[in-house]
């Protein structure tokens, strides 16, 4: 607002809590419509499941996918009827597909059961292919790189999943190789390695399998060229055509996050405020980790007082 070029940022799995986005249905009429429309399009009542739990069952990777992005899209159906400069956005892994949704690339319904489904198929991946993740602190990208190749063997690999911030890295691989890569990371300088709670290496090539299933899911939906562009984050370049938002859709099972450097190429493209749109706050958080001058210029907007204060503002 206030003629402010806008960033929109879209999160992604672990922002997914019991009670999201129910103040949205209850106060916005379109956000209401949208939670319907969603439980239409699934053929079960997700959003009972957002507003009333149980969390072990929404943070299932099939449920969590879709709650965010539904969550996501009810926030920017109140916000896109205003006055926003949309400079870029950028969704995190899950988040990007409600960047492309809200880009107007990829109709509600779609995107809802697209997402859907690529969480069946990663949990099928990490069912065929056990892996698991860890998060990684205090090292510079290009250590951990050499260190996970270092502990990676024919058979049993890990690599980075995520580059979050500086000296916040995420890895992903099996789970032998993520238990023998901790240690290494910590005599290369890492101040802790903590392993994560998920189903799956994702972002790593135990997810191949998924490849297929998710590129024919995205085919069979109609995907067109998004209204901004949306920074992809396999490239970190920004994305203007539906043909390469879909191939690379796909590839980023396989690959890395480059939030980092998603983050820097907004802000080489004008971003003067970076907007989270959706559940949480881990991406506004992030920013002053990537760029100090970028904090403070960080707005969450993921319930109804906050949509309306800044509304209003």
């Amino acid at each position: 607002m206030n003629g402010e070029r806008i960033a929109l940022l879209f999160p992604g799995q672990g922002s997914q809590a019991v009670g999201m986005g129910r103040d949205l249905a209850e106060r916005f009429p379109e956000a209401r419509a949208l939670f319907q429309e969603a439980d239409d399009a699934l053929g079960f009542s997700l959003s009972t499941l957002m507003w009333e739990g149980p969390a072990e069952e929404l943070t299932l990777t099939v449920n969590a996918q879709p709650a965010l992005l539904v969550h996501s899209a009810a926030v920017w159906a109140v916000l896109k009827g205003a006055d926003i400069d949309v400079v870029a956005a950028a969704g995190h892994s899950l988040g990007e597909f409600s960047a492309y949704h809200a880009a107007g690339s990829l109709a509600f319904a779609d995107a809802v059961r697209t997402v859907r489904r690529r969480g069946e198929l990663m949990l099928q991946s990490g069912n065929a292919r056990p892996g698991t993740m860890a998060a990684v602190l205090g090292l510079d990208d290009d250590v951990v790189e050499g260190v996970c190749r270092e502990a990676s063997t024919e058979d049993s690999v890990v690599v980075p999943a995520n580059f979050n911030s500086p000296g916040q890295v995420v890895v992903s691989g099996d789970v032998a190789a993520v238990e023998r890569v901790g240690p290494m990371l910590v005599s290369a300088g890492a101040k802790k390695v903590q392993g994560l709670n998920v189903s799956g290496a994702f972002h790593s090539p135990l997810m191949a399998v998924a490849e297929e299933g998710l590129r024919a899911q995205l085919e069979g939906a109609a995907f067109g060229g998004p209204a901004f562009p949306v920074i992809s984050n396999v490239t970190a370049s920004p994305v203007t055509d539906g043909a390469e938002a879909q191939r690379l859709l796909v590839e980023q099972l396989t690959s890395p996050v480059r939030w980092t450097q998603s983050v820097r190429t907004m802000l080489q493209m004008g971003a003067e405020r970076f907007v989270e749109v959706g559940a949480g706050k881990v991406l506004v958080t992030m920013l002053k980790r990537i760029d100090p001058a970028a904090n403070g210029r960080g707005t969450a907007l993921g319930t109804a007082d906050a949509i309306a204060e800044y509304l209003n503002g």
